[in-house]
């Protein structure tokens, strides 16, 4: 198997490059490093959240969905990932089934306000 660009390098090395095209608004190349990158540490939330963001920054929404409901499954109290969520189905016209995520996500906050 051949090494690309894309997933050269240490996982922190790779970590830094997804965020560095994460941060130029290349989400695209940020969730070609960070897909190599959750495939080997699974575990870890920061990749597979920013690789969430990514995917919903560039549109790819049911991708987006999926990373975010597995944070949310293994963290239900994951804040962030709540909002994003709710907003991610939002966007795919789903408003009904993104109200109880984003309720939670501004309850986790302490903003009861809307409760």
């Amino acid at each position: 198997m051949e090494t690309t660009y894309y997933d050269h390098g240490t996982p922190a090395e790779r970590w830094e490059r997804a965020r560095m095209f994460f941060d130029a608004k290349d989400y695209a190349a940020a969730a070609r490093v960070l897909g190599g990158l959750v495939e080997e540490v699974p575990e870890q939330t920061g990749p597979r959240l920013l690789l969430a963001r990514a995917y919903y920054h560039s549109a790819q929404l049911r991708r987006a969905e999926a990373e975010l409901r597995v944070i949310v499954e293994r963290d239900p109290v994951e804040h962030y990932a709540r909002l994003m969520l709710g907003r991610t189905l939002e966007r795919q016209g789903r408003g009904e089934e993104a109200e109880s995520h984003l309720r939670i996500a501004s309850a986790l906050a302490g903003d009861f306000a809307e409760i």
